[in-house]
């Protein structure tokens, strides 16, 4: 008698920063209907403000909505005008001290509503250098901003992933690792890896990043890229050899949540997410 073989394979999901045209209870609609296993939940406009009057609320309340529609979550913490109208991603981590409190207050409520809702993680990154400050100062900023961030987490038996973004401070895995280590190597500190910034900033390419991050990868980010521009593109659009990514992360026995990322594409979000699900489904098949 041959022993069977389980073979792990992710969960696929699709991220809300790409239905924005749709209110959350239609957009959970449309992801179920296609056969999604998770959501990539963006906190902000449109879909849930984490600084609302009755957040706490509506966040119990949208845990037992997800538990019914059998949708595991990662809380996604790139809104563009989250904390400033006017500014794009600002405040961030290292930014001055007034400034980047905001931004670690934003990080701690993630960490609080991933708490409620069960998520596997909180997504996050470090931000662009703001212009005159020197790298060192920018990092060390990073370090101890993180350090508060990274306690909030274990207070809440929360994961961090933490992703590597093109143009910002922490731009590749080795980055991420890098600050990681200076933070002690904090069970709650896993990664994020995007798998089409693999394309434009990765040295190894997506093979080498995603091993890179091997067992502290928590959460995965699937679109397509070209590797001039950190522009989001359909799957099968780009350079990303999507294949040799599943295959790695089947490798690896990734399980958790690989959510499609098109924060451009709401206008065409029925159609893209019947489309990415059929494309990652049928590379899973090929890989077998």
């Amino acid at each position: 008698m041959t022993a069977s073989t389980t073979i792990a394979r992710p969960v696929l999901g699709y991220g809300t920063n790409g239905l924005a045209d749709h209110p959350l209870g239609a957009a959970l609609e449309v992801v179920q209907a296609h056969g999604y296993g998770a959501i990539a939940l963006t906190l902000g406009h449109p879909h849930f403000d984490p600084f609302a009057d009755g957040w706490r609320g509506r966040a119990e309340v949208l845990r037992r909505d997800l538990d019914a529609r059998g949708l595991r979550v990662v809380v996604e913490t790139g809104g563009r005008y989250v904390l400033d109208p006017f500014r794009k991603h600002r405040p961030n981590l290292l930014d001055d001290d007034a400034e980047a409190d905001e931004r670690v207050a934003f990080l701690v409520r993630a960490v609080e509503t991933a708490a409620i809702l069960g998520a596997d993680c909180v997504s996050l990154w470090s931000g662009v250098r703001p212009d005159g400050v020197d790298p060192d100062v920018a990092w060390r900023r990073l370090v101890e901003r993180m350090a508060v961030v990274v306690t909030a987490a274990r207070a809440h038996g929360v994961r961090l992933g933490f992703e590597p973004e093109p143009g910002m401070l922490v731009e590749t895995v080795a980055d991420a690792l890098r600050l990681r280590a200076e933070l002690g190597d904090p069970r709650e500190f896993g990664l994020t890896v995007d798998l089409g910034h693999c394309v434009v900033v990765e040295p190894g390419g997506v093979e080498a990043a995603l091993r890179a991050a091997g067992d502290l990868l928590v959460n995965v980010q699937v679109d397509d890229m070209l590797p001039h521009a950190h522009e989001h593109l359909e799957l099968g659009t780009g350079a990303l050899d999507l294949d040799l990514a599943f295959r790695t992360l089947a490798e690896l026995g990734y399980d958790g949540v690989a959510a499609v990322e098109l924060p451009r594409h709401s206008h065409a979000a029925p159609r893209l997410v019947r489309e990415s699900i059929a494309r990652l489904n049928d590379v899973i098949g090929r890989i077998g």
